[in-house]
């Protein structure tokens, strides 16, 4: 049991402390989109190019690259140069948590009741 009171987050220390309550909000102010949502939920599944990801979501070229430079700027994906492609990837498993759970959840809440 110690060993999974170790493993738990100390939320009361993360709720007293602003910067990180600030710093939460401004992740799920970036989730609330549904472009952004989108593309991190295509980052789950691997890394990819910005014409990659403008395929997949269906929106323009500079409105992917708006949105990456938001995600990137909250600390939710990541990029990397290949030659002339720039290639992003989600920062970490946090986020792919995120989506996962957020995709989960809403799935239960739009799934017919038997």
């Amino acid at each position: 049991m110690a060993a999974m009171d170790e493993d738990m987050c100390p939320l009361e220390e993360y709720l007293a402390n602003d910067d990180v309550v600030y710093s939460a909000t401004q992740i799920f102010d970036a989730l609330s989109d549904s472009t952004r949502f989108q593309i991190l939920g295509v980052l789950t599944q691997g890394d990819r190019a910005v014409g990659e990801l403008t395929e997949v979501c269906h929106v323009s070229q500079s409105a992917i690259s708006h949105q990456l430079r938001l995600l990137r700027d909250r600390g939710l994906v990541a990029s990397r140069r290949e030659g002339q492609r720039v290639i992003y990837s989600l920062t970490d498993d946090h986020v792919r948590m995120l989506i996962r759970t957020g995709l989960q959840h809403a799935a239960e809440e739009v799934a017919p009741v038997e």
